[in-house]
């Protein structure tokens, strides 16, 4: 079993009331990879091809240094490798989470990739990243101040000129998800989020279909960070 530091969890101390959040937080996430295959989740993806073509188009060398936020149990960082990516990050609060895409990519692919175990909203980088790509984190930061905080931790990770990809669920998805309630974006209204510090350079719309056939439609953007 690796330890705290070797998966990358911060031991900072926090604010109280804002530690106990994020126990909550990580507790439920905890609790649902624990309780479910990762096939059997809504987000699952056996080849998660929309994200996939957006890092491509976003032309970047292949020893970038690029991180999947959320990436949890995600099968994303498999085909990066595979795609030739060799400097790969994957936070997730969720420590099971990560555990099983350990497990999945085992003892020779699993050590070729940074493991962060840390809330995106209170992650404080030891490096910076020329890629920052979010699916589905996003939608449920659904106060001013959880998204203020996502915020800053995007700028403090990205480099300028850096590309961020960050999909949410469309403004036609579901309200809800794993239990939590989630903000709803189309294209425009999700760049407002990001302000004039991040210009769009792309947007699509993707019908995702979860394990049991029911149809998701999410909204992705890709940003570039102003010099």
């Amino acid at each position: 079993m690796q330890t705290n530091k070797q998966l990358g969890l911060s031991s900072q101390p926090t604010p109280h009331a804002f530690y106990f959040v994020m126990v909550d937080t990580r507790q439920h996430w905890d609790l649902v990879y624990g309780s479910k295959a990762a096939d059997a989740v809504s987000w699952y993806q056996r080849h998660p091809d929309t994200s996939l073509a957006f890092i491509a188009d976003s032309q970047l060398p292949y020893d970038t240094p690029l991180i999947d936020v959320g990436g949890g149990a995600s099968t994303l960082v498999d085909h990066l490798l595979d795609a030739g990516y060799t400097d790969i990050s994957v936070l997730d609060i969720a420590a099971h989470a990560l555990s099983r895409s350990q497990a999945r990519l085992g003892a020779d692919k699993a050590p070729r990739v940074h493991w962060l175990v840390d809330d995106v909203t209170r992650f404080a980088p030891s490096r910076r990243y020329a890629l920052w790509h979010d699916r589905a984190v996003f939608h449920f930061l659904i106060d001013d101040a959880s998204k203020a905080a996502y915020l800053a931790a995007l700028r403090r990770s990205l480099v300028s000129g850096g590309t961020a990809i960050v999909a949410t669920f469309a403004a036609d998805g579901p309200m809800r998800c794993s239990g939590l309630d989630v903000a709803r974006y189309d294209a425009e209204a999700l760049h407002a989020c990001f302000g004039d510090e991040f210009e769009r350079m792309a947007s699509g719309r993707d019908v995702h279909v979860t394990p049991w056939g029911a149809e998701q439609a999410f909204t992705y953007l890709r940003l570039r960070k102003r010099q």
